[in-house]
């Protein structure tokens, strides 16, 4: 090995002229400039303590800034002591794991700028820490991190073509092929990136693009990469043929460039190949593969094929994988509308299964006129629970992605879809009848299922989009009332149960709607006092979505709705059944705070305002700034001055926010109300509530001070805890 590089005589390579004094330097100040060469001094000794990977992170956070901003030769020339550090690593055997694998990052990324990299070459160094006898050959080769710093370091350092002929002359490519089947899948995953990213330099060239050749004229380091992944899609071995996979998903993903076109019509017979075996290999990767080339500017020409293999896998992949092909063919802006009927009918197969087996009578023409009974979907069904819930949640998720989108599918069977899923809440709750011996063994499995019901609330929210007959939105009602009401519900099925009726509600201003609050009211005081913060938080985005919506304008498509329909929102919801004047016309504001302040509505927002939970706390606040100002402007208020209610309130709140819950407030005049909402800064507070925690002093002065701080290099007094 040649000595180690002395950057301070002459030498061979001349990157150009060295800075006048004068010229603004590198984003390093003198104080780090004096520190770092005692730093990297300990990093290079191994009876040194190793710092920890986090300081170490930091560190190189700090060279990559310093790196992008200014020349990396430039950082060697004012800090040798970097490139003693670099030879020191290559000398020391005994060296941590953690140390080695920050070295070969930051050689990396000294080395992505053209001119650096010439200088490290000369000396040896980037051989001797990426070639076959650098870390390959050392114990320390068995840890993951290092690993991993190696594929890192290379990522950094093959920016230029000045790097391809390295990577192919000193074996580097053939040892990246090796690690794609790493046991740590950290080290597959970027050993994959990595080849992608060399294969796209490798065309293009450096300067300028490559023209679009045949693959026999491509340049030797693709064809080297390209060949390995002919020779895996080939592989009886399931892991390598997911890595090709990965691989080519990656490419089509980040390369848009026409040499791409050529690659999948050279590889796509070999794709194509793998629905022929049985069961069919690494079906999700090739379902991403698909999906990616048809996203690609590749389709724009020619299709090569793609088209024809995606029909023949929405035929052949197995329920678990051929949902996510068949929303993700429906999602794209242009594909042939035979595979978009196709792809929509393996979409809802799962759902029609569901219905068949609870129909009691043959229903009208609409979903199930789209599928057939498919014997894989009914296979999976009836399987295992978990194959069971997992289907049906998969198949409510992918239609609810779909549903907003303008390439849903038109007609959109907007009825049958809210009876399916209608009836899977009932096949969870166990009031579903079952017609067949199918139906009876999915009352039996989905019984309980809080997974499945939380999909299926979820759906029927996103239903609430589409357009409904009254007696459909009252049946969607009906089973969230049901849900809310039940004792056994969850609090997340609680949350989304009262999430997706307030789509509903606010998609709809009825007087049957209205008269539907009146059931609701009991179950939402009821659910406001849920010792769970996920319902407390979902009932007051329900109170105050709720009068927001309906305080102004009425929803679209209802706006004849007489005043005395909307304002009855609130005396519904506020005062509840039972309660004096309920079938009355809203009277003056007082009368509507007044019930407000006797359900104690403003006592549970005063106390939520100081939950521990800052999502609570801050729904609160958001709650009380809407009502303050709706009530600021009203002259039906005067403002109440200092008088006993103010003043105990005020006190309370003081005690709560030390943590003192105290007895609660009693009823409270809406004027006191009004004054104490006043008195509060609840705009500083809502401040507050989103400001982050973070204010840690972070400057590399600190970092480079506490790390020499921890080997006594440096006083105590001297360190700044980073």
């Amino acid at each position: 090995m040649q000595p180690p590089l002395t950057l301070g005589g002459t030498d061979t390579f001349q990157p150009g002229p060295t800075p006048a004094p004068g010229t603004p330097g590198l984003t390093m100040d003198p104080e780090c400039s004096r520190l770092l060469p005692a730093l990297c001094a300990v990093l290079a000794d191994p009876s040194q303590p190793v710092a920890d990977d986090t300081c170490l992170e930091k560190l190189l956070d700090w060279f990559k800034t310093v790196t992008e901003a200014e020349s990396s030769l430039l950082l060697l020339r004012e800090n040798p002591c970097l490139v003693e550090l670099l030879s020191q690593v290559l000398r020391a055997q005994d060296l941590s794991p953690g140390i080695l694998s920050f070295s070969l990052r930051l050689a990396g990324m000294l080395a992505a700028q053209e001119n650096c990299f010439q200088y490290l070459q000369q000396g040896e160094l980037l051989p001797g820490l990426f070639g076959e006898a650098g870390p390959l050959s050392r114990a320390a080769w068995a840890v993951p991190s290092v690993r991993s710093g190696w594929i890192q370091g290379l990522q950094s350092l093959a920016a230029h073509p000045s790097a391809l002929h390295f990577l192919t002359d000193r074996g580097a490519v053939d040892t990246v092929f090796s690690l794609q089947g790493d046991p740590s899948l950290f080290v597959a995953s970027a050993a994959s990136q990595l080849l992608v990213h060399v294969l796209a330099l490798s065309m293009h060239g450096g300067e300028e693009e490559r023209p679009c050749l045949p693959g026999d004229d491509w340049p030797a380091c693709a064809q080297k990469i390209v060949g390995h992944i002919e020779e895996s899609l080939c592989s009886t071995a399931i892991p390598k043929v997911t890595q090709a996979l990965n691989v080519l998903t990656t490419t089509f993903g980040r390369c848009q460039s026409s040499w791409t076109e050529v690659l999948w019509v050279r590889l796509s017979p070999h794709v194509a190949c793998l629905l022929e075996r049985d069961p069919v290999p690494a079906a999700h990767s090739l379902v991403d593969l698909l999906l990616c080339v048809a996203r690609s500017p590749v389709c724009g020409s020619s299709d090569g094929g793609l088209w024809k293999t995606a029909a023949w896998a929405l035929g052949c992949l197995s329920p678990t994988h051929v949902g996510p092909l068949a929303l993700g063919v429906l999602k794209l802006p242009h594909c042939p509308e035979a595979l978009r009927t196709q792809a929509f009918g393996v979409l809802l197969q799962p759902l029609a299964c569901v219905l068949r087996a609870t129909a009691q009578a043959p229903g009208p023409p609409g979903l199930l006129d789209w599928t057939t009974d498919d014997a894989t979907v009914v296979d999976t069904l009836l399987s295992s629970k978990s194959s069971c819930a997992g289907l049906l949640c998969r198949t409510l998720a992918h239609l609810e992605e779909l549903q907003p989108l303008p390439q849903c599918p038109s007609p959109w069977p907007q009825a049958l879809l809210l009876g399916a899923a209608v009836t899977i809440l009932r096949l969870c709750d166990g009031s579903a009848v079952p017609a067949s011996g199918i139906g009876g063994h999915l009352c039996g499995t989905l019984a309980g299922c809080v997974r499945v019901q939380r999909a299926a609330l979820d759906f029927l929210g996103t239903l609430s989009q589409g357009t409904s007959a009254q007696e459909l939105v009252m049946q969607a009602l009906a089973i969230l009332l049901e849900c809310l009401e039940s004792p056994g519900s969850s609090a997340t099925v609680l949350k989304k149960a009262l999430q997706a009726t307030l789509k509903w509600l606010l998609r709809s201003a009825t007087t049957h709607t209205l008269m539907f609050l009146r059931d609701l009211f009991p179950v939402l005081q009821k659910r406001l006092c849920s010792p769970c913060w996920e319902v407390r938080d979902s009932a007051l985005e329900f109170l105050t979505q709720l009068s927001r919506h309906w305080g102004g304008e009425c929803p679209a498509g209802c706006r004849a709705c007489p005043w005395a329909h909307r304002s009855g929102v609130h005396r519904q919801l506020l005062a509840g059944p039972g309660s004096p004047g309920l079938a009355a016309p809203l009277g003056p504001l007082t009368e509507a705070l007044g019930a407000a302040c006797r359900v104690r509505l403003f006592e549970f927002a005063f106390r939520a305002l100081f939950d521990c939970d800052r999502p609570v706390a801050q729904k609160a606040c958001d709650l009380l700034l809407f009502l303050r100002d709706k009530m600021a402007p009203s002259g039906s208020l005067q403002e109440a001055g200092g008088g006993p209610d103010v003043a105990s309130v005020e006190a309370a709140l003081q005690r709560w926010r030390a943590g003192e819950q105290g007895q609660p407030l009693g009823d409270l005049e809406p004027r006191a109300v009004l004054a104490v909402l006043k008195s509060l800064d609840l705009e500083g507070l809502q401040g507050t509530l989103a400001e982050s925690s973070d204010h840690v002093e972070k400057s590399p002065q600190s970092l480079l001070q506490d790390m020499l701080a921890t080997v006594g290099v440096l006083q105590e007094n001297q360190a700044d805890c980073y």
